[in-house]
């Protein structure tokens, strides 16, 4: 899912926006390609594409994703359990550690000061633009 939508997220919010998200803390992709590569596993492919009319909705789809790491370090610990993945790290749950309260805070501070109640629309459509998208990862 990353792989074929960080770029498009970030490249669609302003560089303002991009200081303020702190948005190279925030890159997962690398994160992504070090556990596929751990658990020998290829990306899957995508069968349509996924673009966002403004800023809006991209911080609709960064809600979807920034929301999904406030578990990852519980998923990476249980996983840790599981026989077979003895020694995998888990970059991409694990991706803020200690920090991801705090990460998660400042994105919020972020979206409530940038977006005003007239574009919570468009916030939301961007965050149905990818679950939809997930939905049809291959």
């Amino acid at each position: 899912m990353l792989l074929h939508s960080e770029d498009k997220i970030f490249q669609s919010l302003s560089g303002e926006l991009a200081g303020k998200l702190q948005l190279e803390d925030r890159k997962k992709l690398p994160l992504i390609e070090k556990d596929l590569a751990s658990l020998s596993l290829e990306p899957e492919s995508v069968s349509h594409d996924l673009e966002f009319t403004g800023e809006n909705e991209a911080l609709g789809a960064l809600y979807v994703i920034e929301g999904s790491t406030l578990g990852g370090n519980v998923i990476a610990r249980q996983l840790s359990k599981t026989e077979g993945f003895d020694g995998i790290t888990f970059n991409f749950f694990g991706c803020y550690r200690e920090n991801t309260g705090p990460m998660w805070k400042n994105f919020k501070e972020v979206l409530d000061t940038a977006v005003n109640e007239q574009n919570y629309d468009e916030v939301l459509s961007g965050a149905k633009k990818l679950y939809n998208f997930l939905l049809n990862v291959n």
